[in-house]
């Protein structure tokens, strides 16, 4: 039977444990093998990870050490892999969080309502990456201007002058990484530069 990566990962780490332990008493192989009647090569192996620990053989081994048989065999932590989806509200958007860890990139939802199609370009250090769910997305970036629609990706560098919203004809949701860095997606803003409000390329753009 499968077990679950976290078990795997700290059962490979009971070895390194009974050794440290035992070391830390002054023990030998030979005298917990006296001690417990677990034989010297089986202890070994224990050790080594060239065998599998079982309640049979860390009991006794515990006992002989006058140890917890949590102090060699530490309870893996499962966290809740859900998320609890608590929406803020930012102007008329409205931003859910996706991702509990403190490191980047940070994960969220966005919906952006269809009044939300003005366009104010900022900048700010980051990375960020677009993905579109449902409805029209505008994006404008430096002299890009493009619409991408659901399944459509971008990504870009936040220090370039942007905004991105509805093209006002209707909601958008889309999801959004941000991050100071990461892997690079497919980049839909790399096409040619369109004038602002005509998504045709600028004059003189390469196709």
């Amino acid at each position: 039977m499968d077990t679950h990566p976290a078990i795997d990962a700290t059962l490979s780490q009971v070895g390194v444990r009974l050794r440290q332990l035992r070391e830390k008493k002054s023990l030998s192989l030979g005298d917990l093998s006296r001690t417990t009647g677990i034989s010297k090569s089986t202890l070994s192996r224990l050790e080594t990870g060239q065998r599998k620990p079982s309640l049979e053989l860390l009991l006794p081994i515990a006992a002989a050490m006058g140890v917890p048989l949590d102090e060699i065999v530490a309870a893996p932590r499962i966290v809740d892999p859900r998320m609890p989806q608590k929406a803020q509200r930012t102007g008329g958007r409205v931003i859910v969080p996706l991702s509990r860890n403190q490191g980047e990139p940070k994960a969220y939802k966005l919906t952006i309502p269809a009044s939300e199609s003005t366009p104010s370009t900022r900048t700010h250090p980051g990375y960020e990456w677009l993905y579109v769910l449902s409805g029209r997305l505008r994006l404008i970036l430096g002299d890009y201007d493009l619409t991408l629609g659901p399944g459509e990706v971008a990504e870009f560098d936040t220090q370039q002058p942007h905004w991105f919203g509805s093209t006002g004809k209707g909601d958008v949701e889309i999801l959004s990484l941000f991050g100071k860095q990461g892997e690079r997606a497919h980049i839909r803003a790399r096409t040619a530069p369109s004038a602002p409000g005509t998504g045709r390329p600028l004059p003189g753009a390469d196709s």
